[in-house]
């Protein structure tokens, strides 16, 4: 049997592999890091974030931080992230669906037909930090 054809010793340890989720919980981590950050009656969008963690095509993976936030501690006000024309593409995560737009208004920020009122006034860019 040739070299290249020799099979593995069965005391041969392989090399370990960190479980893959655990990039994704870190870069999760620091997602809600910054949204503990927006202000009250402020929002941001999903491509802000990414962008703030120097992760600029990462916007959907952003969202599916958001998704999960809601059983994270401490609180992450995932409601304060929109999509980058303003609209409450998350609500639908949200039991009911309508509570996005109430936390919101709670806050001060006017929502119209699902999307953020005066959304360029109210955005708050994360890498002005």
């Amino acid at each position: 049997m040739s070299a290249s054809n020799k099979k593995p010793s069965p005391l041969t340890k392989l090399s370990t592999v960190q479980p893959s989720g655990k990039r994704d919980d870190n870069f999760f981590q620091q997602v809600f890091d910054v949204v503990r950050q927006i202000p009250k009656g402020r929002v941001t969008s999903y491509g802000a974030i990414a962008a703030s963690l120097g992760a600029k095509s990462s916007s959907r993976l952003v969202g599916y931080a958001m998704n999960g936030a809601g059983s994270i501690k401490p609180k992450v006000p995932a409601h304060r992230v929109v999509n980058r024309n303003g609209d409450l593409t998350g609500m639908h995560h949200f039991s009911p669906p309508e509570r996005m737009q109430q936390l919101l208004e709670k806050e001060g920020v006017k929502v119209e037909n699902n999307r953020v009122v005066d959304f360029k006034k109210k955005f708050w860019d994360p890498s002005e930090l």
